[in-house]
């Protein structure tokens, strides 16, 4: 008899009246406005304005959603258009089926385009989202949860999953590999967080860091999972994926700490603009309210730099007045 375990959801739909809500998308949707909050704080922490990393989102977010289910229906492609499978269900997004690796690099070029609008170079946008991205997908996991899906091996542990059985699973307790990288994403977060507070990574290297963090965990959770997969080698495919996207994310950082180090000085350059025009107005007006409170009357009609032939023309026609009484 099991003691402890996690129970699963009896079902992934809450009906709020006639309104279906999924979970699934429920903690994607709450995973995308925590990774805007807590990037747009970044971002005017680095000198950006309020509100560039909601603007960028919009284009970042769509994209990430189309990379992150195509990623999953072509690698997982025998769900849907093998024999006796139904093609339509690809785009039933709502079901569960986002590929991370997808969803991040279609969503760069979402954020590529966004920034390339505003003039922002894309490596200071990607560090300044890096941990709220580790955190949607905290968030995001628990989607799978609701789901009853990519759980682990069978297992005893007190954090068991208990999974229902239904026509593709079996009933039983399983390693809550939902849970873990849950977990996981959140010290991913605060490592990224830590770190370039520490070391002031700049030019994409926080963002780096957060994938060579993120793929370390990936690597043995994926591990751990029994779903369907494709194998290589007698790895799954996500767990080669994970490798090799761990280690180019190292190489970058090495490489870019070599060539660019330090942080960008400038990461929004309307938003500097913007703050010198406002520096040299304040300077302006704090001058006009040196003069007047000297009690010396402003011209501000007549130029500064002229001043001095105005006083010679006023002489002049004093003095050849006092010449023509004179006469």
């Amino acid at each position: 008899m099991d003691l402890a375990y996690i129970p699963s959801p009896s079902t992934g739909v809450l009906h709020l009246g006639p309104i279906p809500l999924r979970g699934y998308a429920f903690c994607i949707i709450l995973g995308v406005f925590v990774a805007v909050w807590l990037g747009n704080k970044r971002w005017i922490a680095r000198g950006g304005t309020a509100g560039t990393v909601a603007d960028i989102a919009v284009w970042a977010v769509p994209f990430g959603l189309v990379g992150g289910r195509l990623y999953h229906v072509i690698t997982d492609y025998q769900l849907y258009f093998s024999e006796g499978e139904n093609w339509v269900d690809a785009f039933k997004i709502w079901e569960g089926g986002l590929g991370i690796w997808g969803a991040i690099a279609f969503g760069a070029v979402g954020a590529w385009i966004g920034c390339r609008r505003r003039g922002i170079p894309l490596p200071a946008y990607a560090d300044a989202i890096a941990p709220g991205i580790a955190l949607a997908q905290a968030i995001g996991r628990w989607g799978n949860w609701f789901n009853q899906e990519l759980y682990g091996r069978p297992t005893d542990l007190p954090w068991a999953l208990k999974i229902t059985e239904s026509a593709n699973r079996e009933a039983g307790l399983y390693h809550p590999t939902f849970l873990y990288e849950s977990l996981w994403c959140i010290g991913v977060a605060l490592l990224v967080i830590w770190a370039d507070r520490r070391f002031q990574l700049g030019h994409g290297r926080a963002f780096a860091l957060y994938v060579a963090a993120y793929c370390a965990g990936r690597g043995w959770i994926e591990y751990m999972r029994v779903d369907e997969a494709h194998h290589i080698l007698g790895l799954r495919l996500n767990v080669w994926t994970a490798i090799v996207v761990f280690l180019l994310a190292v190489v970058y950082m090495v490489v870019s700490a070599r060539v660019r180090p330090g942080r960008e000085e400038i990461v929004e350059p309307r938003a500097r603009k913007k703050a010198e025009k406002t520096t040299e107005e304040s300077a302006e007006e704090s001058a006009g309210n040196e003069d007047a409170d000297s009690g010396k009357p402003v011209d501000f009609e007549k130029p500064t730099d002229d001043s001095g032939d105005a006083d010679d023309v006023e002489n002049g026609a004093g003095n050849g007045a006092g010449s023509a009484a004179k006469g």
